[in-house]
Formats: structure tokens, sequence, C-alpha cells
């Protein structure tokens, strides 16, 4: 199969990133592929090699985007037992467990949920990615709950599009140590990789992170713990988790931006994806779906209740 050759035309009078630019003109890309279409040297700038992804485009130009044939996943599918909530023949609505790596990455080659779920569904090979078929989005590791899978190119477009202009409606259950500073909030606080850690990430300013918001309600108030719901508005790395950290709320059991022992026996950070709204592919009215609290969670719950 051929390279695809791609003809955009700059002619804005504001200059512009070339990602950005990029970014507009290939919705169905990710940034990070865009990004490596250009380390690549498979963009050019009026039939110059673009120099960086943040290369200015400040006069009219011709953009040319080589995309080459998306290769053959190299996954294997592994029969791992998942929870579907919801399943039709565009996607996988998936309830995640704890410890299940999304896809992919380095240390992970095995056991993640996109080999689980190309067992499950064979036809999502090579959707969106060769190591990540079928994802449009993510939950950490050690988080439990609702993710979405895409089983053809055009649901993963549609998907995808429904993320990047903020349609879908998520709400997390957390617990925090400490209270929050009021029983409801909104935090806007961006977000950046942290300079010293370049796995993490870290709350920065504006003018150096990615714009970042979070609601959040109080749901339940113990003696040093707080249940929150959470509604990330945007959907940073590690977002929820920054945010309650940033007003003075770590994630009950987070040893990374949270206390290095945590307060309660719990095996991972108290953070659930309970609740997803979303319009699928070919429906005009938006669909919930939720997922209970998973048995460890709702034990260290009861447990506090017990006290109280």
């Amino acid at each position: 199969m051929a390279d695809r050759l791609l003809f955009f035309q700059f002619t804005e009078d504001e200059p512009q990133r070339l990602d950005k630019f990029l970014v507009a003109c290939l919705p169905e890309f990710s940034r990070a592929r865009l990004q490596n279409l250009i380390k690549d040297g498979l963009v050019t700038i009026d039939d110059e090699p673009a120099s960086k992804s943040g290369q200015m485009l400040d006069r009219s130009a011709v953009v040319k985007v080589r995309v080459p044939p998306v290769k053959e996943a190299d996954l294997e599918p592994e029969a791992i037992p998942l929870q579907v909530v919801f399943e039709n023949p565009d996607l996988i609505v998936v309830n995640k467990p704890a410890g299940m790596v999304v896809h992919p990455s380095p240390g992970h080659f095995t056991g993640t949920l996109v080999h689980a779920a190309l067992a499950h569904a064979p036809e999502m090979d090579g959707v969106g990615g060769v190591l990540r078929p079928g994802v449009v989005h993510r939950l950490d590791r050690d988080t439990s709950g609702l993710i979405l899978l895409a089983k053809n190119d055009a649901a993963h477009q549609w998907l995808q599009s429904q993320f990047r202009d903020r349609k879908v409606q998520k709400v997390y259950l957390a617990l925090v140590d400490g209270h929050p500073p009021t029983p409801t909030g909104r935090i806007e606080a961006p977000i950046t990789r942290n300079t010293s850690h370049r796995q993490l990430m870290a709350v920065t300013t504006s003018d150096k992170g990615r714009d970042a918001v979070s609601e959040y309600r109080t749901i339940e108030t113990f003696h040093d713990y707080t249940l929150l719901e959470v509604h990330p508005i945007t959907g940073r790395t590690h977002q929820i988790r920054l945010h309650l950290k940033f007003i003075g709320c770590t994630v009950v059991g987070d040893t990374v931006y949270g206390r290095k022992h945590p307060t309660l026996p719990i095996s991972r950070q108290f953070l659930h994806a309970g609740r997803i709204t979303i319009t699928l592919p070919g429906e005009s009215l938006p669909r919930t779906f939720e997922a209970p609290l998973p048995q460890d969670l709702a034990k260290v719950l009861d447990d506090l209740r017990r006290e109280t």
C-alpha cells in the first residue's frame, strides 16, 4: 500500500504553530502522531522539510503531509476476561479493573486492556494506531472504571471528536485526605510535564501549561476524609489527581502525587470512573453508562462509616 500525500493551504493572518494547524486539518490524527510525522521528515512547508513541531506558520504556505500506510499491529490477542458494560458494532464500553494498563508501554507489553479487547473483538486490529487499536481515551493503571474502545475507523474518529469538542461528560468518585476548602468547587490549574521527572505531570503557570479544568462536589464527609464526585472538563494526564492535590486534598492511596504511605489500608489510589455520558456514532441523543464502585473501594467506605 502506497503512502498518502495530503495538501493543506495555510492562509491565516495570525501566525500559528505547525502542529496546531495540522491538528485542525487532520482531526482523526492525534497530536503525538502528527508530531512524529514532522520528526520523521514527512511534513514539508513549501517543499522544505519542517524543522520542528513548534515551527511557526507566518505566511501563506502549502503544507504537505506524507502518511505511511498503517502497519499491522504486532499484538497478540489475549483471552483475558472483560467486564463489558455495553457493546454494539461500533464500540465497546468496558469496566476496567484497577491494575490493568490500557495499552502497551515500556514495562507493560502483555496483559493490557488492548490485548484483551483484541481477543474479544478482532476487528479492532489496527483501528486508530498500531499499538493502541481502538483507544480514544485512557485511565491510569490503578484507576478503575469505564473506558470506551472503538471497533472501526469511523467510530474511532467520531468518538475522538466527541472528546476533543468536550461533549463527553465523565464523573469520577475520589476519596481524599482531608477536606476541600468548599463543599463544591471549580479548579482551573494548567498542567504540563514535570521537568524533574518526565514520566510525571505538574500544575504550572498558564503561559507554560495546557489549560485544565475540573469541578467537584462533596458526596460524604468523614472525620479525616471526604468522598468527592469529580467532573473533569478537560482531559489532561493525571488531571484529577493533580487538581485535588492543588487544593490540598490528595487522593487516598496515591503514593505518587499524594502521601508516600497511605493513611488507610488500600493497595491503590481511591479513584473510580463511575459514569460517562456520550453520544454514540449514528445516534442523536447522549447515553449514560455507569459502573458501580468496586469491592475494594466499597470496603474502605464501609469501614469508615462503621467508625463514625
